[in-house]
């Protein structure tokens, strides 16, 4: 990767980081979620509204960490937002074969450029944890939660 790409690419990140998207509680959540990093301490909440379509109709993250974990969450949330709970999860396991320094080809070209700022991740193994902390908490929202009621 060019110096310039890489750059840009810490860029992107310092800002989710500083300025994250989604971020704060959520009102009548269908699905939450924590998660916690004990190696170094990144704390975060998923809170979820999936509609009865099976839609992730709202998306909100708490919590503290450093700047990889909290820009990776904000990332996450702006991503997944609309999107269905299968085509989180797709983008889920793309986003963990990127950061864990493998190929994730099924993935849409949009979708890939919008999560290569994190790829530079892989090269630090300590650092996986924190980039997919969120995405794991996420899963785990999704599968522990309450699925919406059609009214």
């Amino acid at each position: 990767m060019d110096e310039s790409l890489r750059e840009l690419y810490q860029e992107v990140i310092l800002d989710h980081s500083r300025h994250p998207r989604h971020f704060g509680p959520l009102e009548h959540a269908t699905h939450n979620g924590e998660g916690h990093n004990p190696l170094c301490g990144d704390r975060v909440k998923v809170h979820l509204i999936v509609d009865a379509e099976n839609h992730i109709a709202d998306i909100r993250f708490e919590g503290r960490g450093c700047a990889i974990s909290q820009a990776s969450a904000s990332l996450m949330t702006d991503m997944v937002m609309g999107r269905t709970v299968a085509e989180a999860d797709t983008l889920m396991g793309g986003f963990l074969d990127l950061v864990k320094g493998e190929e994730a080809a099924h993935l849409p070209e949009d979708d890939m450029d919008r999560l290569n700022v994190m790829a530079g991740v892989s090269a630090f193994p300590m650092r996986v944890k924190c980039a997919t902390l969120a995405w794991h908490t996420m899963k785990s929202a999704l599968e522990a939660g309450e699925p919406a009621k059609s009214e």
